[in-house]
């Protein structure tokens, strides 16, 4: 099966754009649910190519730490972002917001039965 670059990043897209507010997810779960696991490092790439904006902001390293220089203004712009939607820090990782409207883990990471 070749790899179709155009199928992956419109995967990763819906994925990334399927995070609900308050919420993280890693690299390498963004790339399971999208049906390529194996590929957490191709999902910033793919992100960075859509036209549209994403809520980047939201995939974080697979121990929920940010993925940029702590102190970096883009690692503040990413904090800065996940706190007004609710995450909390503790010891430099993302603790996200729990509510009754929550999916299914399952369903989150491998997608609808």
């Amino acid at each position: 099966m070749a790899f179709s670059q155009n199928k992956f990043d419109t995967a990763i897209w819906k994925v990334v754009s399927s995070i609900s507010p308050g919420r993280v997810m890693g690299y390498g779960e963004v790339a399971r649910a999208a049906g390529y696991p194996r590929h957490a490092r191709m999902v910033s790439k793919a992100m960075s190519r859509s036209s549209e904006p994403l809520p980047w902001y939201r995939v974080v390293r697979s121990d929920r730490s940010l993925a940029f220089k702590v102190g970096s203004e883009a690692y503040k712009k990413q904090r800065s972002l996940l706190e007004k939607e609710g995450v909390q820090f503790t010891s430099g990782k993302a603790v996200p917001v729990y509510s009754d409207d929550d999916k299914d883990l399952d369903e989150l990471l491998w997608g609808p039965d």
